[in-house]
């Protein structure tokens, strides 16, 4: 028969077990429209919210990747721009960004999903306006020019396809050691966008440098998938069947969809 102490212990060890898993699994299963095509990668904090999945770096106080489903039906939503920039409240301060680390840097609060494509719903608006979906991005003809340029590409291509799913990120070379602020928010020397057609089995993807860019060539930065994978560690279209996926992630777009 079983002793006291060993059932308590037993039972400690089943309430530790569950636990750990639900804080694992939870966010996934809340955000399972964001997961269809797999979860990038293992690392940071994975944090569910109504428009969009991250995982959060605490590193970096930045997300490391951020997937979207964007439907013809989302885009076309009419909730007006929430514009209040916070703090993510479900992480806790000295792992987080705040509104002092932006503030006099020089950069933007660059969003990962964008502020217009959350028109379609009033939580998922002011959701991405946490900081944890944002990094330092150089404002000028960067996050209000090209890349501006290349999201309202993104929303046009949601509606002629009837949905896609993207993936945006910040890139972070070996050799760059910039932040901003009290708690260090790492700068990103590049900013990548994958755009994929699961109806289709068709994607574009681009990595752009964090800096001014004269020009509004989108095309200009098209890469592959697997060329944004070597420079951030990352698996994308993990669930797609691999000869497939080989074939998707090693072609680079010749145009624009």
């Amino acid at each position: 028969m079983l002793n006291k102490k060993y059932l308590t212990t037993l039972l400690i060890s089943i309430v530790l077990i569950f636990n750990i898993s639900t804080s694992i699994a939870g966010p996934i299963d809340e955000c399972k429209e964001y997961t269809t095509m797999g979860i990038p990668g293992q690392s940071g904090e994975l944090l569910c919210r109504k428009g969009f999945l991250l995982s959060h770096s605490q590193e970096h106080k930045t997300p490391l990747w951020v997937i979207e489903h964007l439907t013809a039906e989302k885009v076309v939503g009419v909730i007006s721009r929430y514009n209040k920039f916070k703090a993510d409240p479900d992480l806790k301060a000295g792992n987080r960004a705040e509104l002092s680390d932006y503030s006099n840097s020089g950069y933007d609060r660059g969003h990962m999903a964008p502020a217009a494509d959350m028109k379609w719903d009033r939580t998922a608006m002011i959701e991405c306006f946490y900081l944890s979906n944002m990094v330092p991005q150089v404002g000028k003809n960067m996050n209000r020019g090209i890349w501006k340029h290349l999201e309202e590409r993104v929303r046009v291509w949601a509606v002629d396809r009837s949905s896609v799913y993207i993936f945006t990120g910040p890139i972070f070379d070996k050799t760059a050691t910039k932040s901003i602020g009290e708690n260090k928010v790492s700068v990103p020397t590049h900013l990548y966008k994958i755009i994929y057609d699961s109806e289709k089995n068709e994607s574009v993807s681009f990595v752009m440098p964090n800096e001014e860019i004269k020009d509004n060539d989108i095309l200009k930065y098209a890469v592959t998938i697997r060329e944004i994978e070597e420079k951030t560690g990352l698996d994308f279209l993990s669930t797609v069947e691999k000869t497939l996926q080989d074939n998707i992630e090693t072609k680079k777009a010749s145009k624009l969809w």
